[in-house]
């Protein structure tokens, strides 16, 4: 499966392109589950995406997706996936799926069940809310 992203500014970036670096990639290691392997022992996974995309100078966006063999408790589907959307150093929304509690969108301090329907559409519906929380935000 190739899946290919669509970046603001038209940019199309690939899954086998090797991850931008940002001074504040440590902000990510605490968003998720480091490790997919980790999760369930013995489970194969393989990395279709790992990118980080700049929107601002102040802000990126980070995507990380896999393709697992079965979907994790909770899940639907055969993906382990975060998406994130840190401005300043704070992650101020992000998607992101863990073993038995499913599929999840948190947009500050706020968390509410997302309900996935493809890897396209989990993208699609990330980089919206990406331009939802910046109309919103404009003044600040």
């Amino acid at each position: 499966m190739q899946v290919e992203i669509r970046l603001p500014q038209q940019q199309t970036r690939r899954a086998h392109d090797a991850p931008a670096s940002h001074p504040n990639s440590h902000v990510l290691s605490y968003l998720t589950t480091p490790l997919l392997l980790d999760i369930l022992p013995g489970m194969k996974a393989r990395l279709l995406f790992n990118r980080r995309a700049p929107i601002t100078e102040q802000a990126f966006a980070e995507l990380v997706l896999w393709e697992i063999r079965k979907p994790l408790p909770g899940c639907t589907h055969s993906y382990k996936y975060r998406l994130a959307f840190v401005v300043a150093g704070v992650c101020v929304l992000r998607y992101d799926n863990e073993a038995g509690k499913g599929d999840y969108r948190h947009s500050g301090k706020v968390e509410a069940g997302y309900n996935f329907v493809s890897a396209d559409r989990l993208v699609a519906d990330f980089f919206e809310d990406v331009r939802r929380w910046q109309d919103e935000h404009s003044n600040d």
